[in-house]
């Protein structure tokens, strides 16, 4: 099947990498000249676990291709996807301006029966809205379908060669026919096709997101109470998570949720249930909550110096809103750094990923260091924003080599506090009794 892929970025790449897997011929649009000039010489632009085998063999087998040109991306695709981006607004709702310009432009250029996809997280009623400004200028039958993506960044291709579920809006039969065609290489284990409406598809990708982020903000509130009375909240979240009712995913306590997904559809939501006179009262509250929980070690650090960070050396392992990714949009670490800087305090931070992108945000605001350790070299603690592995098990008797004093503030509880204790840390996490160390110096 020849297939259209319109956007390159994070979904359009690995939805047209992971199309072309499966033997289609996939050529994916972007206005980006200097990006599509590397993507057709082989250099991927984001950093996704497995996508460059995949990326690389597909290029090179012929099946995938890459052109700034509309008309001839399009040409001869039986199903267009739409993978543009949907920022938020002065005013939270998605920018459909992007989605609905390609769609507008669509309207000129089909010649043949299409499939219009829309694989980005739009509003409810987006489908309406682009079908509307296809006709304005379509002369040949088409059909537009919601598809929402439902990809974790760091097991992305995985999320797409092996889905828990595809989600597809659609009345239309021969659309359905087309998609359930396109879809059975990757549903082969008996994982569901699910047709539905296309408003209701729409909505399932908003409800799915704000309902993950809110299991996060609940346990975070819970992490809050767990230091106040005295509970350790890894023994609730065990006891929570094993009840089926509940599961044992997304119970983990931390410095909030970040990333390109969860910030702006739940805003979105809010936003859309404005738009309807109905008051998300839920989402509002986990939108406040998650914003606080950003930069809740921050007054943690200033009460173990005495409330002074002025001239205080700060060492930061992780800079992406999660591991296996080197996004950092709206990422924790970001507002940490901010909130740190405003104190007087010197950062000097290390990702395996993220620190390009933090060094073009932030240029010379920051130090970056080589790696974890020369990151610590002179700290007068270290904070720990991101749980990639390699953050596991350090070197401690490095770490303590390094560091001015053994404080470790960690937002991502990445270490257990009887090993901390054992060792003569102090150290702080989130939602357990801090271990109390010597003072630093």
């Amino acid at each position: 099947m020849r297939i259209a892929v319109v956007g390159t970025g994070y979904v359009g790449l690995v939805t047209g990498t992971c199309f072309a897997e499966t033997g289609n011929t996939v050529t994916c649009v972007d206005i980006d000249q200097v990006k599509v000039e590397k993507l057709i010489n082989g250099q991927l632009p984001i950093y996704e676990p497995g996508l460059d085998h995949l990326f690389l063999r597909n290029l090179k087998e012929g099946r995938l291709h890459f052109t700034t040109n509309l008309e001839e991306g399009v040409k001869g695709a039986s199903i267009i996807f739409l993978a543009l981006p949907t920022p938020p607004g002065e005013d939270g709702s998605a920018d459909l301006s992007y989605v609905l310009g390609v769609a507008e432009s669509l309207g000129k250029i089909l010649d043949t029966y299409t499939v219009v996809v829309n694989k980005s997280t739009v509003p409810v009623g987006t489908a309406d809205k682009v079908k509307a400004a296809i006709a304005k200028n379509a002369k040949v039958e088409f059909d537009v379908v919601s598809n929402p993506e439902f990809l974790r960044e760091g097991v992305a291709v995985d999320d797409f060669m092996k889905p828990d579920r595809v989600v597809i809006g659609t009345s239309s039969e021969a659309a359905k026919k087309l998609m359930n065609t396109l879809y059975a290489p990757y549903v082969r284990q008996g994982n569901p096709v699910i047709f539905m409406d296309e408003r209701s598809s729409e909505l399932t990708k908003y409800a799915a997101n704000s309902f993950l982020a809110v299991k996060i903000t609940f346990m975070n509130e819970i992490a809050r109470l767990c230091e106040r009375l005295g509970a350790d909240v890894d023994m609730v979240r065990r006891g929570i998570g094993s009840d089926d009712r509940i599961g044992r995913r997304f119970l983990f306590p931390g410095i909030g949720y970040g990333g390109s997904c969860f910030p702006k559809d739940v805003q979105a939501l809010v936003r859309s249930s404005e738009e309807v006179d109905y008051a998300f009262k839920i989402l509002e509250a986990v939108m406040d909550v998650n914003t606080e929980q950003k930069t809740y070690l921050v007054p943690k650090i200033k009460r173990y110096f005495n409330d002074s960070l002025k001239g205080k050396k700060i060492a930061l392992w992780g800079l992406a809103f999660k591991p296996n990714t080197d996004d950092i949009r709206e990422a924790p670490a970001l507002y940490i750094i901010d909130a740190l800087l405003a104190e007087g305090a010197g950062i000097t931070a290390f990702d395996p990923e993220a620190m390009k992108g933090v060094k073009k945000l932030l240029g010379d605001k920051i130090e970056f260091a080589a790696n974890q350790y020369d990151a610590l070299e002179g700290a007068d603690c270290l904070v720990i924003a991101t749980e990639w592995s390699v953050f596991r098990t350090p070197d401690f008797e490095l770490m303590e080599n390094r560091l001015k004093n053994k404080v470790v503030f960690d937002g991502r509880n990445v270490f257990e506090g009887a090993l901390m204790e054992s060792m003569g840390y102090h150290y702080e996490s989130i939602g357990r009794q801090p271990v109390k160390g010597a003072k630093g110096k």
